[in-house]
């Protein structure tokens, strides 16, 4: 398995250069190896208000309801704590339908008191930041417009600006919805990760991929997407520089799915991973390949 590109193959001058991902593309399921999987199911169905849609006895899966599972737990009491400084996952990030969907969000943690560790207005979106029972960190978002988003210099333009909580919470209008769960079109609308080297991150999830970047102008991060979101994937050195590669087998961030709209740009993917001389492991869906930071990335069909 390959833990980093630098020996790669490199496509010959008259191969074409491979194009951008199907515009299409989304975020699917996060997987978590957690070690109290009581715990952290509780959590996730009683302040974030998902709920089951299935599992095994040491794993259970989370929905909203219209996009599948967006969160996978799997239970391993034994698995070695996660090094905070070490590549994978700084947040999940779990995108609401609208504004108002989002202050149900707020005042749901509210009613429960769970502390959130931030709330940012990002210019294109609005953001509440916590993290789950065992240190897992977790966005829940609401976009603006895509016709409001600025642009600085002809790219896009994004900021972490003070979130007006107060505000938000005026936005409640029915307190009922509290507890009536997450809405149904909730789903995961981007992951961010922690990495060692953004350069080998971009030539992996941009150069083999096919994710095109968005911004760089936030210092020691990178944005990329796909159809021209603001990101599908955070990408950040803040606390992972120069780490090593993420044994597999701990806490933490298991997996994400990216998932293609067609057989077609899925075979698109797969065929530039395997050039890039990457193994994939297959799956029902699709396969899996390892990031040069050893995270999990399940390419599949929706």
């Amino acid at each position: 398995m390959h833990s980093s590109l630098a020996h790669s193959p490199t496509p010959s001058a008259a191969s074409p250069a491979p194009g951008p991902i199907d515009p299409a593309t989304r975020m699917g399921t996060v997987r978590l190896r957690v070690a109290d999987l009581a715990r952290v199911t509780a959590f996730y169905e009683t302040v974030l208000g998902l709920h089951r849609a299935g599992g095994e006895s040491d794993r259970v899966r989370l929905s909203a309801g219209e996009h599948g599972p967006l969160i996978e737990l799997v239970g391993d009491p034994s698995a070695r704590p996660r090094d905070p400084r070490s590549p994978g996952l700084f947040h999940l990030a779990l995108l609401m339908p609208d504004r108002d969907a989002l202050a149900v969000a707020l005042a749901r943690l509210a009613t429960h008191r769970w502390p959130l560790e931030g709330a940012s207005d990002h210019l294109v979106s609005e953001a509440l930041y916590l993290s789950d029972p065992e240190g897992n960190g977790i966005e829940i978002y609401r976009d603006r417009p895509r016709e409001e988003w600025p642009q600085q210099d002809g790219t896009l333009a994004m900021a972490t600006l003070p979130l007006d909580v107060q505000n938000l919470l005026g936005q409640v209008g029915d307190p009922s919805l509290i507890e009536k769960g997450a809405p149904a079109a909730t789903r995961m609308g981007h992951v961010h990760l922690q990495v060692s080297d953004l350069q080998q991150a971009e030539q992996f999830y941009c150069g083999v991929l096919g994710f095109e970047v968005t911004v760089r102008r936030y210092p020691g991060a990178l944005f990329v997407s796909a159809g021209g979101y603001h990101h599908h994937l955070g990408l950040n050195t803040w606390h992972s520089a120069g780490a090593p590669p993420r044994a597999a087998g701990g806490l933490g961030l298991q997996s994400f799915d990216v998932v293609l709209p067609t057989p077609q740009a899925l075979e698109d993917v797969l065929t530039r991973v395997s050039r890039a001389g990457l193994d994939v492991e297959p799956r029902a869906e699709g396969g899996l390949v390892r990031d040069p930071f050893g995270n999990g990335v399940i390419l599949r069909t929706a």
